[in-house]
């Protein structure tokens, strides 16, 4: 039998983070042709990065809008909820005094809002000068600051993301659990125990009753799920 893990995202969340993902780095490349002087020269195809760029971002748009709409029947609701929701054991996990996170920890929880709220910005500011380059009522002058202020920002922010899911020793099992759906359930139990220990005993359940990690134990490269997991649970349904 292989190592003990434990279900932490639905194909849902998955979908939606890679969708994000995928869009935000095409748009971060056709963007920054635009905007430095020596890409844009080196690519010389400007009209074209600048289709690329819009249509890039409306096709993000109008998917992750179609996927959140049919995620909010399959547990997204519970989701957004559990992220919205700060506690005791939040506060003290970024005053470092310990805590006990659930499936998110407070700098998750945090890292998805500010991640929202960009990208609605970022939507509405090119819009706005997409728009104003047709009707110059709307070529506002703080505009093209706003988008550019949340360019640099959110590279700030990625470096710091891929960093923790792709080297610090102690977060990268968080990319497989957006791989592959499930985390190890030692990990889990260090970094996560609120929402570990929900796994670990069959009586004890998530505030409302709705549902509880899924326990599995991989046997040959398969997960079939562990004694403790094979009661009614609702793997899309997760909740802290």
């Amino acid at each position: 039998m292989g190592p003990e893990r434990i279900r932490r995202f639905s194909r849902t969340e998955r979908a939606l983070h890679w969708l994000h993902a995928s869009a935000f780095f095409v748009l971060l490349g056709s963007g920054l042709v635009l905007y430095v002087p020596r890409l844009s020269e080196l690519v010389a195809r400007r009209q074209l990065v600048k289709d690329v760029h819009l249509y890039t971002g409306l096709a993000w748009a109008v998917l992750i809008g179609a996927l959140i709409l049919l995620g909010l029947r399959h547990g997204l609701r519970e989701t957004i909820r559990e992220v919205e929701r700060f506690d005791a054991d939040d506060l003290s996990w970024l005053l470092r005094r310990g805590g006990r996170p659930g499936r998110f920890n407070a700098g998750q929880k945090l890292n998805t809002i500010v991640t929202a709220a960009f990208a609605v910005l970022f939507a509405v500011s090119g819009f706005l000068l997409w728009y104003g380059e047709r009707d110059t009522r709307f070529r506002l002058a703080n505009t093209i600051l706003l988008h550019d202020g949340l360019m640099y920002v959110a590279l700030v922010l990625l470096a710091g993301h891929l960093y923790l899911s792709l080297i610090h020793p102690s977060t990268r099992q968080s990319l497989r659990g957006m791989i592959r759906g499930s985390v190890d359930a030692e990990w889990a139990r260090r970094h996560h125990p609120r929402w570990a220990e929900l796994a670990d005993d069959p009586s004890v359940r998530p505030e409302g009753g709705d549902g509880k990690p899924e326990r599995l134990v991989e046997d040959d490269g398969l997960a079939v799920l562990g004694d403790a997991g094979r009661a009614d649970v609702a793997s899309a349904r997760d909740r802290a």
